[in-house]
């Protein structure tokens, strides 16, 4: 069983940066396509960033430019680095297998951007 576990988050000014972790129980991050998700109160998980097994990288047009998606596999982790935060990047950040969801949700790490 895949378990999950977000970090980083936190309260950012407009502009400013925070850099989130995604921390898995198993070896997935070089077998599989993973992304961050991020979701806001009454709305559905948004796909953000999304990452091969070979590398491959593919960001929403929201994020792009702003947003850069790595792993360490050794480390069992997949990052996401958030510059040039706005107030409508305010959400909880999740990480799963992508464009589906295969394993259980984690608890998710609130990012709050102030304006």
């Amino acid at each position: 069983q895949v378990q999950l576990v977000e970090s980083g988050g936190g309260l950012v000014q407009t502009g400013g940066s925070l850099r989130l972790s995604c921390a898995a129980s198993v070896s997935i991050f070089s077998i599989t396509t993973t992304g961050w998700y991020r979701q806001t109160p009454g709305k559905q998980r948004e796909l953000v960033a999304t990452v091969t097994s070979g590398g491959g990288i593919l960001y929403a047009d929201s994020v792009k430019g702003r947003f850069t998606v790595s792993r360490d596999n050794a480390k069992k982790t997949l990052y996401l680095q958030m510059n040039s935060l706005k107030p409508e990047d305010t959400a909880v950040y999740y990480c799963n297998s992508a464009p589906v969801s295969r394993w259980p949700w984690g608890q998710g790490t609130q990012v709050f951007v102030s304006s």
